[in-house]
């Protein structure tokens, strides 16, 4: 077996790992934090923890000048920036600035596909 291919894997597990995490704390937010040893008031600082890491993968990204991952990274923020969004406006709360990142970078994905398929 060889390193490439024992990197894919661990790639695949961190997805399953991921995505299993996720399906915790949506399913029961208080709950599921807690089970993962979150706490509400480290919260800011765990966000702000994120915030740092995806600068760091988009900035990998510009340097490498690897357009397709840079694409999956604006997909992944027009996610976050949406989903937000609709997690505050459902609740009543001001969810302008979330939607509008979503929005931005739906336009960002949009543009570096177009750069991807163009010849």
């Amino acid at each position: 077996m060889s390193l490439g291919l024992i990197a894919l894997l661990c790639g695949g597990l961190a997805v399953l790992v991921l995505g299993a995490l996720a399906l915790i704390v949506a399913r029961d937010p208080v709950g599921g934090l807690a089970s993962l040893t979150h706490r509400p008031a480290q919260l800011p600082l765990v966000l702000a923890d994120r915030y740092a890491a995806f600068a760091g993968l988009a900035l990998a990204a510009l340097v490498w000048g690897d357009l397709r991952m840079l694409l999956a990274l604006f997909l992944a923020f027009a996610w976050m920036g949406l989903a937000d969004g609709l997690i505050y406006a459902r609740a009543g709360e001001a969810h302008l600035k979330h939607t509008a990142s979503g929005v931005a970078s739906l336009i960002g994905a949009g543009l570096t596909a177009a750069a991807l398929a163009a010849p």
